[in-house]
């Protein structure tokens, strides 16, 4: 991987698209920042968000751009609009759902770099059963807690 020398930059209506787990634009790689982010944006559709879910590798930092977000995570709930901003370390099962009307967008930043990549992959692969699902998920550090180990609502 390059070494993070010089400027990542994502000048605007450019990106990769990928929609798996609902529509993203993977805006910087974490091949361009020498590992050290990735992000995407998330647009999400009124009342969708991903289950409950938790990330081994990396932490993550969400950036309301649009609309209104539902966050639960451990036994904590937050709601947050436009400019709102939130950050959830790795280990922490955590889902989020857009708690508003209309279409919402998310900013992504995911530190260390990587898990961009899941979304693509995740496309290109398309696995159906929960088994393949949760194999494709499991590359990326990234793991579905059971229902009975689920404490966030």
């Amino acid at each position: 991987m390059k070494e993070f020398s010089d400027a990542a930059v994502s000048p605007p209506g450019h990106g990769t698209p990928a929609v798996a787990f609902g529509r993203h634009v993977i805006r910087m790689m974490a091949a361009n920042t020498g590992g050290a982010l990735g992000m995407y944006e998330a647009f999400v559709a009124p009342g969708d968000g991903p289950p409950l879910h938790l990330h081994h590798r990396e932490d993550e930092f969400f950036r309301v751009l649009a609309g209104r977000f539902g966050f639960w995570w451990a036994d904590d709930y937050v709601e947050l609009t436009e400019g709102g901003c939130i950050a959830l370390p790795r280990g922490v099962a955590h889902r989020f759902s857009n708690v508003g009307n209309a279409e919402g967008r998310l900013m992504v930043i995911v530190t260390p770099g990587g898990f961009e990549s899941f979304f693509p992959i995740f496309e290109l692969c398309k696995p159906e059963t929960p088994e393949q699902i949760a194999s494709v998920a499991k590359d990326f550090g990234l793991i579905f807690p059971p229902d009975d180990d689920r404490k966030v609502a």
